[in-house]
């Protein structure tokens, strides 16, 4: 009989499709003082199965993960204890300055959650190349990937 550990795991394709369908990631890495320091980030994944986004070149995370490049990636979901479900991708970031690389990864995510997914690709480039100056590409590989649903164990506890 399997444990309820591997009745609520994942496959790889659940793993995909969630995280392809999510909205919200929060990126947690380890703060100057040792602590955790979760943020929630807008994302985009690439083909081989990395996880990409963008943020500003200056922010605590940025220090962070310049420091230590371990991170943890959560994306939840579900009201009650018998939906919720979730995967956590282990791995480390790569930071990504090159600002044509910076705005591929900005473009990608602005398309993703707004309406600049039937905009022009040459006028959304554009339109984002003054902030990719700002920002760096965080590309993150999974190492180790936990997940759950618990909407598999119907209900029973």
């Amino acid at each position: 009989m399997p444990s309820r550990r591997d009745a609520i795991r994942l496959s790889k394709d659940e793993i995909e499709k969630f995280l392809g369908n999510g909205k919200t990631i929060v990126v947690c890495s380890v703060g100057p003082d040792g602590v955790p320091h979760p943020m929630p980030m807008w994302y985009g994944l690439d083909s081989d199965g990395a996880v990409v986004m963008t943020t500003f070149a200056k922010s605590q995370k940025v220090k962070n993960l310049e420091r230590d490049p371990r991170v943890a990636l959560l994306l939840e979901d579900g009201d009650a204890y018998d939906e919720l479900r979730g995967v956590v991708v282990y791995g480390r970031v790569e930071l990504e300055r090159d600002v044509e690389r910076v705005l591929d990864t900005l473009a990608r995510v602005s398309t993703r959650y707004q309406a600049g997914a039937g905009a022009d690709p040459k006028a959304l480039r554009q339109a984002l190349r003054a902030q990719a100056a700002k920002r760096v590409a965080l590309r993150v590989r999974p190492e180790r990937v936990v997940s759950w649903d618990h909407r598999k164990l119907g209900g029973a506890y």
